[in-house]
């Protein structure tokens, strides 16, 4: 499906049309936009901005997932969020990019140039509204984040990831009952501030107690959304 959007720049079958940075836009606007958008793919693995590097483009994910990372002094790198569909990278006005943004699938952008952009933020109401919820929305969830990394048990934090993962996969405005994980055990870890064992053994005891359903290494289903909402130990946002 993608590659098929690829080759007709079919904007109105875009699978994250709905909820994307053009979300909000009118016809005429989205004839504008797809006069300066292009697309990339990036492989598994692949670095797609580092930080410190002038900043090219930005633009939105159309499929698949990527990390946004931070490199400490000694070494270390922590996982600091996920770039999901619908998701923006790159930020209007700013020069160089401030992470690194690596793909964890194979990844698909549908790209702008940032001084393109940029001018049309600066005349174009719908998009530089969008661009203010989308910021807002994000900082509700760092907030968020915080209370799951500080707060929550590890069992709370992976039905929180994995309801996560759930409401961003589903192509409307429904949740996803059946999905593919974006992450390893290993990422995930970190990416929650667990170890790969007590991830490991929360995933079997949430299979244990019919919470889901392991189909595969990846595959994940989720029989009761309310009931796993209830173990992620928040209401719904």
């Amino acid at each position: 499906m993608i590659q098929a959007l690829i080759l007709d720049r079919n904007c109105s079958q875009c699978p994250i049309r709905h909820r994307a940075v053009c979300a909000t836009c009118d016809d005429e606007e989205i004839l504008a936009l797809d006069k300066i958008k292009f697309y990339r793919t990036f492989e598994a693995g692949q670095p797609i901005m580092w930080s410190g590097d002038r900043m090219e483009f930005v633009g939105s994910v159309v499929s698949g997932t990527a990390t946004i990372e931070r490199l400490m002094e000694d070494g270390r790198k922590q996982t600091m969020g996920l770039l999901l569909p619908s998701d923006f990278i790159g930020r209007p006005g700013r020069n160089t990019a401030v992470f690194d943004v690596t793909a964890v699938t194979d990844v698909t952008l549908c790209c702008f140039r940032r001084e393109s952009f940029e001018k049309m933020v600066a005349e174009t109401p719908h998009i530089s509204q969008r661009m203010l919820e989308m910021a807002l929305d994000e900082l509700d969830a760092a907030r968020d984040w915080m209370l799951l990394l500080g707060r929550k048990t590890a069992r709370e934090k992976i039905a929180t990831f994995l309801m996560m993962v759930a409401r961003r996969t589903s192509i409307d405005d429904t949740v996803a009952t059946r999905f593919e994980l974006p992450l390893t055990r290993e990422a995930m870890a970190d990416f929650l501030g667990l170890t790969i064992e007590t991830v490991s053994r929360n995933f079997s005891a949430l299979r244990k107690d019919k919470l889901i359903v392991l189909e595969d290494k990846r595959g994940v289903s989720i029989p009761d959304i309310d009931a796993l909402q209830a173990e992620a130990g928040s209401d719904a946002p």
